[in-house]
């Protein structure tokens, strides 16, 4: 399995006010741009967001949708989408992170120093 850098859609690469029925904001050019020099040095990087996340009897307020697995495929072709239009190609989207993720970028997390439990940088 091949070493892979996760990167979230919504206020990380690409502008987030709301759910907006579902439409994928404009780029953030800065993470655009670290996205495209990660493939062009040969990394793997995929898209992880809560949008493709299945889980039974979730159901979100702000889209109104509950996670089926017919939202998840409709918002993995949005993303999609959207990537190539942006990124000038398609990247995987997934919810899950695995064994081989070495890195996440998002806009939500705390970083918290490795065996520590101490906090290094905290969101907004």
């Amino acid at each position: 399995m091949k070493d892979w850098i996760g990167v979230d859609l919504d206020g990380t690469l690409a502008e987030y006010h709301g759910w907006n029925n579902g439409k994928i904001g404009e780029p953030i050019q800065l993470m655009v741009e670290r996205v495209k020099g990660w493939l062009a040095e040969g990394k793997s990087v995929r898209i992880m967001t809560a949008r493709v996340g299945i889980q039974e009897d979730a159901y979100s307020e702000e889209s109104g949708s509950a996670a089926t697995k017919e939202f998840a495929e409709c918002q993995r072709t949005l993303i999609e989408d959207w990537c190539l239009k942006h990124v000038g190609q398609k990247l995987p989207v997934t919810a899950a992170k695995d064994f081989a993720m070495v890195e996440l970028w998002d806009d939500r997390a705390v970083r918290v120093e490795h065996n520590t439990g101490r906090v290094l940088s905290v969101p907004r």
